[in-house]
């Protein structure tokens, strides 16, 4: 049973089948805190899983239903960290050294005795809570400093604070003007392999190449960020779904084809990859807009390979992402704008042509063949 909840007080659990013991833990603490007991350790389990204000927990070794060694191996196996953490302090008798080995390797925090008198026992929980309040204090040091943070400090890109911060401007800025706003995120699928076989640091070196290889595309006004351990999320301004699945299809195949190495050994990136659009897609925030982007990362070994890519020419980033913009637009929307297009671009042609004709070395153009 609980106690009434007192004002910011600490709850302890109280897990042991005598009830005199239980009564007798309860007298000594209820004055400074509350205290929920069950009795038995299926009970007790069921509360630790439920009841999140538990911060502390007394534990028998022989209990029907569910004996303290397996409360212990659910508590430290558990994949809910609140409950993996909690101390548990376990109640002993007169169990021999074994048994007490056993505990401690299960994750027993520490041994108190049933007979112990109430400055021990108080003594005790005031250590433990000391613990949770500096580890509690250092969680949340970590947490501020992350929400300060603009950029990952491993590859360089925005924080996923920042890059949110950043997506609501553009995203309130495309409403409001009524321009496109898309959204691609990457997933590297071979990091966590890269770094389960080789090690962390050959994994994070592959991530920051890559993130360099991204901004190297990207124009001043879109924003790289890094949102999860192996995932990229770009917001693209003013990008239409179709600019924007260009945009990822070229990104996509220069990463399958990158030739990144590590001590002389080249590293196989494969990675998925996701798009949404306003427009093509109903999202009422920029956390909705990358939300349907993550939901849609399809792996790029589900498509045909890519072929390989040509040997860079050096193009400026301003200049390569023009072309992505133009290679995206599908030719029925240019309509009776297509001779407009030509006329600008022929100053350009013109002096491309002349180029090419002064550089024996430059590569004649190939003319396009029917695919079989």
């Amino acid at each position: 049973m609980a106690q009434k909840p007192g004002t910011d007080r600490p709850r302890v659990l109280v897990i042991d089948d005598s009830k005199f013991v239980r009564t007798t833990f309860r007298r000594i603490l209820e004055s400074s805190m509350d205290v929920r007991e069950e009795a038995d350790g299926e009970a007790g389990w069921q509360a630790i899983a439920s009841d999140a204000a538990i911060l502390l927990v007394f534990c028998d070794i022989s209990m029907p239903r569910m004996d303290g060694f397996e409360v212990l191996g659910r508590v430290r196996g558990s994949s809910d960290e609140r409950i993996r953490q909690l101390p548990v302090i376990v109640i002993s008798g007169d169990e021999d050294e074994a048994t007490r080995r056993r505990a401690r390797e299960r994750g027993a925090t520490d041994f108190i005795s049933k007979n112990a008198d109430a400055t021990v026992v108080l003594s005790r929980i005031d250590n433990q809570l000391r613990l949770i309040r500096a580890s509690e204090d250092a969680k949340e040091s970590r947490r501020a400093a992350a929400q300060s943070a603009t950029h990952d400090p491993l590859t360089g890109a925005f924080s996923l604070h920042y890059l949110l911060t950043e997506g609501r401007k553009q995203y309130a800025y495309a409403c409001r003007h009524g321009t496109p706003l898309a959204v691609v995120t990457f997933r590297i699928d071979s990091h966590r392999p890269i770094a389960e076989k080789e090690n962390p640091a050959v994994a994070g070196q592959l991530l920051a190449k890559i993130a360099k290889a991204i901004q190297d595309v990207l124009r001043a006004e879109d924003a790289l960020g890094r949102s999860s351990e192996e995932t990229f999320t770009v917001i693209l301004a003013g990008t239409s779904s179709q600019q924007a699945a260009a945009f990822a299809r070229r990104l996509r195949a220069q990463l399958v084809n990158a030739r990144i190495e590590f001590q002389g050994r080249p590293l196989r990136i494969e990675a998925s990859i996701g798009v949404a659009a306003l427009g093509a897609d109903a999202a009422a925030s920029i956390e909705e807009l990358m939300r349907l982007a993550s939901s849609r990362l399809t792996k790029a070994e589900a498509e045909a390979p890519p072929r390989p890519a040509a040997p860079a020419r050096g193009l400026p980033p301003e200049v390569e992402r023009a072309l992505q913009v133009l290679e995206g637009i599908p030719a029925d929307r240019l309509g009776d704008a297509a001779a407009e297009v030509l006329r600008r671009l022929a100053p350009l042609l013109r002096a491309a042509g002349g180029k090419m004709r002064d550089d024996p070395a430059a590569d004649a153009p190939k003319p396009l063949q029917r695919a079989k």
